[in-house]
């Protein structure tokens, strides 16, 4: 089993996509397969502790210089899958997001600009020879976006409270066909009954992604680093994904009333995590 660090690393939430091993060609498949074999493959955990290690150094190094040859694994209906880190990619992705994210002169003493643009420049030369490259995982700070509960149903929600020795774990997981037939619906009843904006928006944007994976892929929505903002009550009685479909479906059968309960039940149980954000 993989073993669980000591560092609990806050805030962010993930979806993941696992693929089969057929999805990959050699010898990626093959340095996959003998991967899962191993007894130390590290945890969902260690995989953030070696990102923030990252930027402990002077200057920090904001994207690392080789790209990761771990993963995430399990196992679909006797079918072996796997979800690769990707972490340099995914560095320079975030990378290019942070500006939206931190005021100027924050971002500026966390990543020195001289810091950023030799990334950005590193991103450019890698980018134009892997113009097709795109990340198995994404990621959100602070939050769940709303369109990814479009992928999941409350009949797949998994909560553990954990222990001294296991965090909490809040998750979703759903087969690739469900999570775009899903999307497609939602995006469907959306256009119907709404005007374009940021759900759209996400709906599209997440179901273009999903499209370049294998149909026999598994999708993963984790709350990761969130599970430690909000208390086990809360956490024990989020159904977000029930929200979400609730509220889609009242659209889909012109109740406007009924799908803004639903939406303002959202709102509130997500506010209170951006309140913590501001706090800090």
């Amino acid at each position: 089993m993989p073993k669980v660090s000591s560092v609990i690393v806050p805030y962010a939430s993930y979806l993941r996509v696992y693929e089969p091993l057929a999805a990959f060609p050699e010898p990626e498949r093959s340095h996959w397969a003998r991967y899962a074999r191993r007894s130390d493959r590290p945890s969902y955990q260690d995989e953030l502790r070696r990102s923030l290690a990252d930027l402990v150094p002077t200057p920090p190094v904001a994207v690392p210089v080789h790209e990761s040859s771990d993963a995430f694994v399990t196992e679909v209906e006797g079918v072996l899958c796997v979800c690769p880190w990707r972490t340099r990619l995914r560095g320079w992705q975030a990378l290019g997001e942070l500006a939206q994210e931190l005021p100027p002169p924050v971002l500026d003493a966390v990543l020195p600009p001289v810091v950023r643009r030799q990334a950005a420049q590193d991103y450019e030369r890698w980018l134009a020879g892997n113009p097709d490259a795109r990340p198995w995982i994404r990621t959100a700070t602070w939050q769940v976006p709303l369109h990814w509960f479009v992928l999941v149903s409350d009949a797949e929600r998994r909560y553990d409270e954990g222990s001294a020795e296991i965090p909490p774990m809040l998750r979703y997981r759903t087969p690739m066909v469900q999570a775009r037939r899903r999307t497609a619906r939602a995006l469907r009843t959306l256009r119907d009954t709404l005007d374009e904006g940021p759900l759209i928006d996400g709906l599209v944007d997440v179901g273009r992604w999903l499209e370049e994976f294998h149909p026999r892929s598994l999708v993963e929505l984790d709350y990761g680093g969130l599970v430690h903002v909000l208390a086990p009550a809360a956490l024990d009685g989020d159904h977000s994904a029930a929200d979400v479909a609730e509220g889609i479906e009242a659209l889909r059968h012109g109740d406007g009333a009924t799908a803004g309960e639903a939406y303002g039940r959202l709102m509130e149980r997500w506010r209170a995590v951006r309140d913590r954000r501001s706090a800090n």
